[in-house]
């Protein structure tokens, strides 16, 4: 499994710490760009998120533009007292106080200096708590281990959440899953639900969109998807806006039209892809693309949702800063 610390670069969170870059380097042997600001969350960040909230070790964190002046992210499993890592298979004595998931606010609009975080979503004892409860049946009980969140977005009020519902933890960089699932919420992300919404199920292990990426343009929330696992291509769905909980209305792209069929779906970027994250830059005019390639974290820039994308340029490399995803 995989549980350390956060890590921010240009916008976008892996594991570790807040970094901020400068342009991005080609493949070269030089130290990537990519420069260590703050730590976010864990027992020894500024954000005290152990000691405010019990979280000592998050998985990766998915953040994004609540519309009202926050940033929401959502983090996948979560530990407290008993963690002492690395990983998410180190415990000691204590609590270890297993969440699948949990949900941290901030209101900080200058990053120069790290992002602060103003509140979580608590239980009454002040702790945490989890947002999607995860059923923790146990990596070889066939059934669920996690819910994990892979994408958010803010249309109008209401908070949309992607998850994935873990099955098993194999080796490094590759699990499978029972299936994908947006979850809604209209209390800023205090309460969800998830009757009735979309979901993408994985029976046969292949399903191309059990991790997604939102993007909100011109009418449309633009999902980006990518098997479970660390080694798949990714592909590319759309939906309008106001139908996000309609599956009927979303639409795949095969590589020359919006189509209703899921499994026509072509590859818009070959693996190996993952943790992504994407968004339109409306400054530039460009489709920004951050991801895991092998062990480094590249961008990729293209013109339109679907690409063509640009030759990936590395960010950060695992070599400058070990754990990466």
């Amino acid at each position: 499994m995989k549980h350390v610390p956060r890590l921010l670069v240009a916008g976008t969170v892996l594991a570790g710490t807040l970094v901020v870059t400068a342009t991005p380097a080609a493949a070269t042997a030089a130290h990537t760009p990519a420069t260590m600001v703050q730590k976010m969350t864990g027992p020894d960040s500024p954000n005290n998120t152990y000691g405010r909230w019990n979280v000592k070790a998050t998985d990766l964190g998915i953040m994004w533009d609540n519309g009202s002046g926050q940033v929401l992210t959502a983090f996948g499993d979560t530990f407290g007292d008993a963690w002492i890592g690395p990983g998410g298979g180190g415990f000691g004595p204590g609590d270890v106080n297993w969440r699948s998931n949990v949900l941290l606010r901030s209101t900080d609009t200058n990053l120069a200096d790290g992002m602060s975080f103003a509140g979580a979503v608590t239980a009454a004892d002040g702790r945490a708590r989890e947002i999607l409860p995860g059923l923790h049946q146990g990596n070889d009980a066939g059934g669920e281990v996690t819910k994990i969140p892979t994408a958010g977005i803010a249309v109008g009020s209401r908070q949309y959440l992607s998850f994935m519902s873990v099955r098993h933890w194999g080796v490094p960089g590759q699990w499978d899953t029972n299936y994908a699932r947006i979850a809604y919420s209209d209390d800023n992300g205090t309460t969800w639900t998830t009757t009735g919404t979309p979901v993408w199920n994985n029976p046969s292990g292949t399903n191309r969109f059990q991790q997604q990426a939102f993007v909100r343009n011109g009418g449309f929330v633009y999902v980006y998807g990518t098997p479970s696992g660390r080694t798949g291509s990714l592909y590319l769905a759309r939906v309008p806006e106001a139908q996000m909980l309609t599956q009927s209305a979303y639409r795949y792209w095969n590589g020359s039209a919006w189509v209703a069929t899921e499994s026509a779906a072509v590859a818009i970027v070959t693996g190996p892809v993952a943790e992504l994250s994407v968004r339109y830059d409306s400054f530039s005019a460009k489709w920004l693309m951050m991801y895991l390639q092998g062990e480094d974290i590249i961008l990729r820039v293209a013109t339109g949702p679907a690409g063509a994308w640009g030759a990936p340029q590395i960010v950060a490399r695992s070599s400058d800063y070990p754990g990466l995803y």
